[in-house]
């Protein structure tokens, strides 16, 4: 990850060795930047919606929702007769040198430090036999690193582990952030016949944002260009688009010639369209989610807290599957480019 260790142990942890990869937890480091600065360019202003004349006031909505996701922007209860959920575009909350500063942003950037901080922390003063956060980290970098492996290869895992680990961590952070109770009831609002309704949360969940799933897809679309350049060079890499396979002779030759150079042109549209299908795959299973909590807390003022709670634990299972699911996906579609310089390995 960050600074990442793979702990390479034998037969019933006789014998440890450590692997410092120093320059793959500067990729690493780079690529949890960019995520949060590509992320925060794609923030999009929200204008603040006080319909209202009563003055904002930062509350927690906790006399509604009892925890978690309650009464959130546009949650206002039933006997209202308006309509509640979790809103499509993350809250402005302030503008920092004129940039807009999103609810969500401010979660991702948490994670973000709060992830570089305990790799840093685990990694510190490393042990030949791992205690705490080392061992955690260990357990959990070692795993990552095997699973990557056995799907890709020895060769192509060392060059792109740094990219699906963090990735993986990242989403899964994030992912559990959000759920955390306080997340969407905490915020500036007003008080209504049905309690205090939030209109402008403080803390959002990172990928309940477009912005941030489709910051994570076109970090890794760049990847996948580069990744594939070097492995195949230009030449191979547009022999790989458009080239025929296969052995064929005479006029069979030139018909699947043509053949695979129109399928060229339709890899070409469906490797454009992968950031987007990637990036709107984990927002709208996040965004899902945490529009369901609220609904379970909106069905009684008095017992929302307890209605969700087997909800949350199909969230936490669902915000790992997505994490997991964007790191395969993103992998898969490095293997298909970049596999030919493997199998002598799997020969």
């Amino acid at each position: 990850m960050w600074v990442t260790y793979v702990s390479m142990r034998p037969m019933r942890r006789i014998k440890q060795r450590l692997v410092l990869m120093f320059s793959q937890s500067q990729k690493s480091a780079v690529t949890i930047i960019m995520l949060v600065l590509l992320a925060s360019g794609f923030g999009v202003a929200v204008n603040r919606n006080n319909s209202d004349n009563e003055p904002v006031r930062m509350a927690w909505a906790g006399s509604t929702a009892g925890a978690g996701h309650a009464t959130s922007q546009g949650n206002v209860s039933a006997a209202q007769g308006e309509e509640h959920g979790l809103s499509q575009s993350a809250v402005e909350i302030t503008r920092v040198a004129g940039i807009p500063i999103s609810n969500s942003m401010i979660v991702s950037w948490i994670v973000a430090v709060a992830l570089i901080v305990f790799a840093q922390v685990g990694s510190k003063n490393m042990r030949r036999v791992p205690q705490g956060a080392q061992n955690f980290l260990e357990w959990l970098v070692e795993g990552l690193y095997n699973f990557i492996e056995g799907l890709l290869g020895p060769g192509l895992s060392k060059r792109t582990f740094w990219f699906f680990g963090t990735i993986f961590i990242f989403i899964v952070a994030t992912n559990w952030a959000g759920l955390i109770p306080g997340v969407g009831v905490i915020g500036w609002g007003h008080r209504s016949a049905a309690g205090f309704v939030v209109d402008q949360p403080l803390f959002r969940g990172a990928n309940a944002d477009v912005n941030m799933t489709l910051a994570m897809s076109l970090v890794f679309f760049a990847a996948w260009i580069i990744w594939s350049l070097r492995a195949l060079g230009l030449k191979g890499f547009v022999k790989e688009l458009f080239g025929p396979k296969g052995e064929t002779t005479g006029v069979l030759k030139v018909l699947m010639a043509l053949v695979f150079f129109a399928a060229g042109w339709l890899e070409i549209v469906s490797i454009l369209f992968r950031p987007v299908s990637l990036s709107f795959r984990l927002y709208g299973n996040i965004f899902a989610g945490e529009n369901m909590l609220e609904t379970m807390a909106a069905l009684s003022p008095h017992f929302g807290w307890l209605i969700q709670i087997p909800f949350y634990f199909l969230e936490l299972l669902m915000g790992l599957v997505q994490a997991l699911v964007f790191m395969l996906l993103t992998a898969v579609f490095t293997l298909l480019m970049c596999q030919h310089e493997e199998e002598p390995v799997r020969a």
